[in-house]
């Protein structure tokens, strides 16, 4: 029995033989191009055959992986348009007097190294779309065509890597799991694993060749390991965690309707962490009291030129309206450090996680963010609209944003345009900064949500994306711990909420110290909602006991 060690990017188990799935790569040669003019033509012509192809497979994802996976599809044929590709591919064929299909295996291979040397996972995630896109082009142009083939049986797909169109082509009912070389946990192949619940490891140690492919394998989700060749006992020790997983989701699917609130009747809400409106299905599907944390930053990375206010508030208006009277809290524009737009224009800085970033940026650009506040007040006649603020250090900040505020509402007021004149307006409290002043901010504020992600990093002062400090970084660290008592307590005291929407709200080893410090609210991934529930209800506050000493 050979053992193989990744990392989970979705839990489970599936055990089967391997499906092999590997693709030849065109080797495109640089070949000078009788007419430039004719090659042009040429790529326009295969980009617009891809196009048609990619809204094809939208239709077909659409229809067995939902909307929210079908996603990528749409982005893919957007930026089959991007001006930046097309540019890039037309200036190598007139400059370099080349083929269309070297062009565009230069222009592949100069973006996919741009987005896989960004620190963010999001973009780093992008690399693989520009691979995607262009080699589907560079296949129509050298009339190669050819479509990944099913296997008639239940397999465990090993690849090197699987681009999005490759996933979609798949017959979901026959892949029990996924083992890719290559990806992160914002890869698509991730991202389709856990809306599917297909047990899915990356980045393992196992050989890619023809001698794995057949073989007999168990796929440990939950540990991110692969097992080759198990013996009978594993075997049998597999299969019987996976009833009981697949008996457990079946029991959580029950909860679905049921209330949030613990044996000794403490409530709580939980809510949904989105990236954009196309998963406002997984809210619904996974019944969330509303969304806790819509990332709109996300609105602006997917472009390539600040996005106007109408197309901003269509798609405020769309969550606010699809979520049929449920809380949506929109944080504003949280751009800088790991994540980048270049038509931002924003300077190189040594050390971006502390630099112009988020609400620092908006209040220097006070232009964008009067156009994202006009959208956002307008969008909540719609339905239940609440504005957060992210990064914010000092009430100084909160009065500068509650001017800029005033001003926007005056100049609707003026043009006659109706919003809720009470919209909840809160911060996210992610600084050592906000935390220790709480007290003096909860006056200021509606609520408060603590951003654990980067609270964690600046308390501790270590990258938590640099995988050389993994060591010495613990999310369960007191410090954190005692910042976020101290913060719940302060809300409290001064009358407004307090809720947790970074990724220690799905840590359900921490939900029990949560609702003993009496966090109000939880807002994590959707897939998260159900399980937490589960443990909410199985838990009785009264009879707890912290395990932390959080007095400061």
């Amino acid at each position: 029995m050979d053992k193989y060690f990744g990392k989970s990017v979705f839990g489970g188990i599936a055990v089967g033989r391997i499906r092999l799935f590997q693709k030849g790569r065109q080797e495109i040669k640089n070949i000078k191009a009788d007419d430039p003019k004719e090659e042009i033509a040429r790529f326009n012509d295969a980009r617009s055959k891809a196009v048609e192809a990619l809204q094809e497979l939208y239709e077909k994802a659409l229809k067995e992986a939902g909307e929210q996976s079908a996603a990528i599809l749409q982005i893919h044929q957007i930026m089959l348009n991007d001006i930046d590709f097309t540019n890039s591919v037309e200036g190598i064929i007139t400059n370099q007097n080349v083929t269309a299909e070297f062009a565009v295996a230069i222009t592949r291979d100069y973006f996919y190294e741009m987005f896989s040397s960004m620190e963010d996972d999001y973009m780093k995630a992008r690399a693989a779309d520009v691979k995607d896109i262009s080699e589907r082009v560079i296949r129509i142009l050298c009339n190669d065509e050819s479509k990944p083939t099913d296997s008639k049986v239940p397999s465990i797909i090993v690849a090197e890597d699987l681009t999005p169109s490759e996933t979609v082509q798949l017959d979901k009912d026959l892949v029990l799991a996924f083992v890719t070389l290559h990806g992160n946990s914002n890869s698509h192949t991730a991202i389709l694993s856990r809306t599917m619940s297909i047990p899915a490891v990356i980045c393992p140690d196992i050989p890619l060749d023809r001698s794995i492919n057949g073989r007999m394998a168990v796929v440990d989700g939950f540990n991110g390991v692969i097992y080759i060749d198990p013996d009978s006992e594993l075997v049998r020790e597999m299969q019987h965690r996976q009833e009981k997983e697949l008996y457990k989701r079946k029991l959580l699917l029950e909860l679905k309707g049921k209330e949030t609130v613990t044996i000794d009747g403490k409530s709580i809400k939980l809510y949904a962490n989105i990236e954009d409106i196309k998963a406002l299905t997984s809210v619904t599907e996974n019944d969330a009291n509303g969304i806790g944390l819509f990332r709109s930053e996300f609105i602006f990375l997917e472009k390539n030129s600040f996005p106007s206010e109408e197309e901003q508030f269509e798609i405020y208006k769309t969550a606010a309206e699809s979520l049929s009277g449920k809380r949506v809290v929109i944080r504003t524009l949280d751009i800088g450090a790991d994540k980048q737009a270049g038509y931002f224009k924003l300077e190189d800085e040594q050390n971006p996680a502390m630099g112009l970033r988020a609400i620092r940026i908006c209040l220097t650009n006070k232009e964008i963010f009067k156009t994202q506040l006009r959208a956002l007040y307008r969008a909540s006649a719609f339905g239940q609209i609440a504005i957060m603020y992210p990064m914010i250090t000092s009430v100084e900040e909160v009065l500068e944003i509650k001017k800029i505020t005033n001003e926007v509402k005056k100049e609707l007021d003026e043009r006659g345009i109706a919003y809720n004149r009470n919209i909840e307006e809160g911060i996210m409290i992610e600084t050592p900064a906000a935390a220790l002043i709480s007290d003096k901010l909860a006056k200021e504020v509606d609520f408060f949500s603590i951003g654990t992600n980067d609270l964690s990093q600046y308390t501790m002062a270590i990258d938590r994306q640099n995988s050389k400090t993994d060591r010495f970084y613990n999310p369960h660290h007191l410090a954190v711990l005692r910042m976020i008592n101290t913060v719940v307590k302060n809300a409290h005291a001064n009358g407004i909420r307090a809720g947790i929407c970074g990724e220690l709200g799905a840590d359900l080893e921490l939900t029990e110290t949560f609702l003993k410090i009496g966090v109000d609210e939880l807002s994590v991934t959707p897939s998260m909602i159900l399980p937490l529930r589960d443990m909410i209800r199985k838990t009785d506050t009264s009879k707890t006991q912290l395990q932390y000493d959080l007095h400061i």
